[in-house]
């Protein structure tokens, strides 16, 4: 053994190759901690004493080869300022730089997913062989920065500038197919191959058939572009990345950027400007933001493991009971992730819709490439439609999923509960109805809860498991497991009206009533919260919604919390729903609708929106943009505050991780506690001073007083 540590080991093999292999202990994947590259350093300092070495085979003892940087240290460093992130990216850049000096060929085996630092170490080696198993990417953008391991220097200089760019930019990870289409990796082999192909290459390269040095020369160069195809090449890419990635998000237009500065210089130097590039956006609060929402779900989904674990059974087969678009779309997601299901509705129409709805899904993504017409056909037969009860008894849950009625869903459920095993799951899909109401019709209460999905169910992450009186742990558990299943983001939560991500969104819309009424022009509204960040202004995510399911919901929230969502004035959706007038469900809402030629309902502006609302309304009036933002966001930011003290939700993180998977909340902002210590509760408190005429939800909370008081952050 030439080293070894709890983090790598470096060895001799035969024809005096050396095996550096990552295997760190205590963890399930490789990851890049302090540790790991202080361990890297050590091990290299052992090869460079190392005499009669030939070449170095790079290995991983993982499944996965390596993810990354361990991201869970990134908050400390970050908030250290420039300097000290400068000391984080020179730490492994001399490693990199270390193994590209020495004087034997280097090839590195990925096995697994090689991320961000994973990919970058790849890069240093001077051949790569990817398994048909494994995937690459530089991620780094979803994170609000950019590679700072030499990515965006060694990468452009491997696969091309255009190429690379693209890769970095869209951080999307990219399979063995593409790799090597891309020039990125030499040889692709089967898992069981992979070792063997990796040893050969490098002996290739030793036997000096392939020409090490001149890759190492070409990576370490000027990137070979003359100044006019430069200022061709990154003019384009710029606009382009620029219109992609839009103004919140700096990181893409940062990458093209720093690409741009490092093209006519060394490794060195280049290296320097990526490392200014990389402490500039390690600063910013987007990557604050960014990097935040991904701890927040390592916490999310290690809290779904831990449910799961308290499951005392398996959920193997399920049942949806209506099966309109929503439980068309449960049926879909749960065969399509391997849990066969019945989907039963009380006539032949409602089952059709149901299939069609599966059918439109699974059609796409045949068209797209990403299923075989096999494979859509056995999905399919994991959706049994039925109009009987007749299996029920074999079923481990059901979610039921029919309208949005008490009385309804009292007789469903009371109905269903005869039907199924004394040990099943029952839970209901309701949006807003108290899940403790509904188990009064049930002799079990104690096997029900609420999971809530939002819709369309395929396209969102979250599901609300909400747990009522009698809920019992056993059945939280067990439908936190089916959401995992299912592939699914599960926030537990406490029974309330309109649980968690409702009950937080109606202040929102009561907002938007309230500026309305005194005079806002709704148009004006959508603009600047778009502009905000939210990918729809609450005019246009009404239409979408249902303006009669929006009206519905808001008369629940009122009467559950009638001193602050109770309106005294008849606000715009009431008068939208009296002229019939539903959104995109009859094409006409706030705006009207009219199909393209995709058949995607396309908004326009209507002047009869404005004649209905009038009479109800102020003169219009326009309001500044800091004053909308306020006036808009301020019953949220209350709301969600209560939510966390009456412990509704446990922790801010899945509070802003279940606005941001739920509704959409601007992810560059980490949710709205997150927003919220990032402006700084002194400003929020001046905004809700200024507007605490307009009632109870625009006053701080107990529990915000107190942290302002204190100079505490959520975070």
């Amino acid at each position: 053994m030439i080293y070894q540590s709890d983090a790598l080991t470096v060895k001799r093999l035969d024809g005096d190759v050396a095996e550096l292999h990552f295997d760190l202990q205590g963890e399930s994947v490789n990851k890049f901690n302090q540790a790991t590259v202080a361990d890297l350093g050590a091990a290299l300092d052992a090869l460079e004493a190392e005499s009669g070495i030939k070449g170095l085979l790079v290995s991983s003892g993982k499944p996965v080869f390596i993810v990354g940087a361990d991201i869970t240290e990134f908050g400390d460093t970050f908030g250290a300022g420039p300097d000290e992130i400068k000391g984080f990216t020179a730490a492994n850049n001399a490693n990199f730089l270390r193994m590209e000096a020495l004087p034997y060929p280097t090839c590195v085996a990925i096995n697994g997913f090689a991320l961000g630092g994973g990919l970058e170490v790849c890069l240093a080696c001077d051949f790569r062989v990817m398994s048909t198993a494994a995937k690459i990417g530089l991620p780094e953008t979803k994170l609000g920065i950019l590679p700072g391991w030499g990515g965006t220097v060694r990468l452009p200089r491997i696969i091309g500038v255009d190429e690379a760019v693209m890769w970095i930019t869209a951080g999307q990870e990219k399979r063995p197919a593409d790799a090597l289409k891309g020039g990125a990796v030499d040889a692709v082999a089967a898992p069981e191959e992979l070792r063997d192909v990796a040893l050969a290459t490098l002996n290739e390269a030793i036997a000096g058939r392939l020409d090490y040095a001149k890759r190492r020369e070409i990576k370490h160069s000027p990137l070979a572009m003359n100044d006019t195809e430069a200022m061709m090449a990154f003019f384009t890419m710029k606009a382009m990345v620029a219109q992609q990635a839009g103004k919140n998000y700096p990181a893409p237009v940062k990458v093209v950027d720093v690409i741009e500065k490092a093209r006519t210089l060394g490794i060195e130097a280049a290296l320097e400007v990526e490392a200014e590039g990389f402490a500039e956006l390690a600063t910013t609060p987007q990557a604050a933001a960014l990097v935040g929402i991904f701890l927040s779900d390592q916490l999310l989904g290690s809290k779904a493991k831990a449910w799961e674990k308290k499951a005392t059974k398996k959920i193997e087969r399920a049942a949806v009971l209506g099966a309109g678009i929503m439980g068309g779309g449960i049926a879909y997601q749960s065969a399509y992730k391997g849990t066969p299901i019945k989907m039963k509705d009380i006539n032949q129409a409602g089952l059709d819709l149901g299939l069609s709805e599966a059918n439109k899904l699974l059609a796409k993504r045949v068209n797209r490439g990403r299923m075989s017409a096999e494979q859509m056909g056995a999905v399919l037969n994991n959706i049994d439609p039925t109009l009987s009860y007749g299996g029920f008894d074999e079923v481990d849950i059901v979610v039921e999923a029919v309208v949005e009625n008490p009385k309804v869903k009292h007789a469903v459920l009371a109905e269903t509960e005869q039907h199924i095993r004394e040990d099943a799951i029952l839970a209901s899909n309701t949006s807003t109805i108290s899940i403790t109401y509904l188990a009064e019709a049930l002799k079990r209460p104690e096997n029900f809860c609420g999971m809530h999905f939002f819709n369309p169910v395929h396209a969102m992450p979250l599901v609300e498991v909400i747990r009522g009186e009698k809920s019992s742990d056993a059945a939280i558990a067990a439908t936190v497991a089916y959401a995992n299943k299912m592939g699914k983001k599960a926030v537990v939560v406490k029974d309330c009206p309109g649980f968690l991500v409702n009950r937080v969104l109606f202040p929102y819309f009561d907002g938007f009533s309230k500026l309305l009424r005194d005079g806002a022009d709704f148009q004006a509204v959508d603009k600047v919260m778009e502009r905000w960040g939210w990918p729809m202004g609450p005019a246009y995510l009404m239409d979408v919604v249902g303006i009669d399911t929006g009206v519905h919901a808001a008369e629940v929230m009122a009467e559950g919390f009638p001193d602050r969502m109770k309106l005294d004035f008849k606000s715009a959706p009431e008068l939208m729903f009296e002229a019939d007038r539903l959104g995109q469900k009859n094409n006409i809402g706030f705006y009207e609708y009219k199909a393209d030629k995709r058949g995607k309902p396309q908004k326009t502006v209507t002047e009869s929106t404005y004649e209905l609302i009038a009479p109800h309304c102020a003169e219009r009036t326009e309001f500044e943009r800091e004053d909308i933002i306020a006036r808009m966001m301020l019953p949220m930011a209350t709301e969600l505050a209560r939510c966390l003290e009456e412990g509704i939700v446990e922790t801010p993180a899945e509070a802003d991780l279940a606005l941001v998977y739920g509704l959409g909340f601007p992810p560059f902002r980490g949710g709205v506690f997150r927003w919220m210590d990032t402006v700084g509760l002194a400003h929020i408190a001046e905004a809700s001073e200024k507007f605490a005429h307009l009632g109870k939800s625009y006053e701080l909370t107990e529990g915000m007083k107190a942290k302002l008081a204190a100079g505490e952050t959520y975070y």
